[in-house]
């Protein structure tokens, strides 16, 4: 494994380990299609760490009541 995709590769890994743990605790329902971990897992996948992660962020910031959701891909 080269030294430029560990990074990415671990925050996949973080990713995958809360869409198997956490994310059927803490949030039961997403008002988004992708869900916002698979958003953000295939935003990082795409993009890298830092842009992936930026979408995740500003995904994430847009899911609460008086936004409609939707289906919302990742650009």
């Amino acid at each position: 494994m080269s030294v430029g995709r560990w990074p990415r590769r671990a925050v996949l890994a973080l990713i995958r380990v809360y869409q198997l743990t956490l994310s059927h605790l803490v949030f039961t329902q997403c008002r988004f299609d992708p869900s916002c971990s698979r958003y953000t897992y295939e935003a990082v996948e795409r993009y890298g760490v830092v842009r992936g992660a930026w979408l995740g962020l500003r995904r994430i910031l847009r899911c609460h009541p008086l936004h409609p959701g939707g289906y919302d891909p990742v650009p």
